[in-house]
């Protein structure tokens, strides 16, 4: 199976639309207002609304203890799926949720000694590893230990995040066999602006990977 492709971070539409045009399979819209990356859920659905229908729109939240406003900015940026970080505070998914008919993300910072029955206390249709840092939620630009992330990925649906950049994101993907692989820093030239040649770049490393494996 094909590893798919979210980039993270989207701010303009112009950005959006070279990713789909280079086959990504998800795109992510920050929500969380101490972001570099932010957007507003008005500018995120003026560019989800020119998205094809194929392309997952993924709403970026964190530290959010609140179920019915997270899916109240769900439904206003018109958003198919929600990424949650900050593990300390789950908010339930399931059994009546608000977030019913959302697909849900659970982002977990992966720390050293990090075991996969961890993740057994979320509720969630994926789940997104990416590299610990107490100041930031996502776009940290730096890796972790991925052989942490290859035993999760065998027996969990995994999104790869985490200083990936087309260098080293086929490695990435040999190392791991994730389902999906996440990117934002790692291809751009400033926060929230993406770099042409740096997305070309990391399209063609992921079909390089997948093509040996």
């Amino acid at each position: 199976m094909p590893t798919r492709v979210k980039i993270c971070g989207i701010m303009r539409s112009e950005d959006a639309e070279f990713a789909v045009g280079l086959g990504a399979a998800a795109l992510g819209f920050n929500f969380y207002p101490r972001s570099p990356r932010y957007v507003s859920p008005e500018l995120a659905r003026a560019m989800i609304r020119r998205l094809p229908p194929f392309v997952m729109a993924v709403g970026v939240f964190a530290d959010e203890t609140d179920a019915v406003n997270v899916a109240a900015i769900a439904r206003e940026a018109g958003v198919a799926a929600v990424q949650l970080h900050g593990a300390q505070h789950p908010i339930p998914a399931t059994n009546g949720s608000p977030l019913d008919g959302l697909y849900v993300i659970r982002a977990v910072a992966v720390w050293d000694g990090l075991r996969p029955n961890y993740l057994d206390a979320f509720e969630a249709n994926a789940f997104l590893l990416d590299t610990a840092d107490p100041a930031l939620r996502g776009g940290t630009g730096r890796t972790f230990d991925w052989d942490i992330a290859r035993r999760i990925a065998e027996r969990r649906q995994v999104i790869l995040a985490g200083g990936l950049t087309p260098e080293n994101v086929g490695q990435a993907i040999r190392e791991v066999r994730p389902y999906a692989v996440d990117v934002a820093s790692g291809v751009e030239s400033a926060p929230g602006l993406k770099d042409p040649a740096k997305l070309r770049a990391f399209f063609e490393a992921v079909e390089q990977a997948d093509r040996e494996n």
